[in-house]
């Protein structure tokens, strides 16, 4: 079993920046893939950005060059700096671990973290 634990997030003016963190424990796999995707209200859930476990990073078109995520210095940590925030990014931010090659709904997802930006 695998528990993924967020922190961060909160309210912010269009242009500020905020961060959010997740700590994942249990059992996890050496070689995976940590994320974070967000779900604003009445959308579909979207992916933000990913990392894997070596370093190599995805991101959204949306959010490229004002969004950064890394590597905690913890092991199975995961951060994501995010930088001239637009209202457009509000919603609830989920953090998401799973194996390197397996689908996404075969992972784990965190509780959520809300994130506003007010315009």
């Amino acid at each position: 079993q695998v528990e993924l634990v967020e922190s961060g997030g909160g309210l912010v003016q269009a242009g500020g920046s905020l961060s959010v963190s997740c700590a994942a424990s249990g059992n996890i796999f050496s070689i995976n893939v940590m994320g974070w995707y967000r779900q604003a209200p009445g959308k579909q859930r979207e992916l933000v950005a990913t990392i894997t476990s070596v370093g190599s990073t995805n991101y959204a078109d949306s959010v490229k060059g004002r969004f950064t995520i890394s590597r905690g210095n913890a092991k199975n940590t995961v951060n994501l700096q995010m930088n001239s925030l637009k209202p457009e990014d509000t919603g609830v931010y989920y953090c998401h671990l799973r194996q390197i090659g397996v689908p996404l709904a075969y992972g784990y997802w965190g509780q959520g973290t809300q994130v506003t930006v007010s315009s």
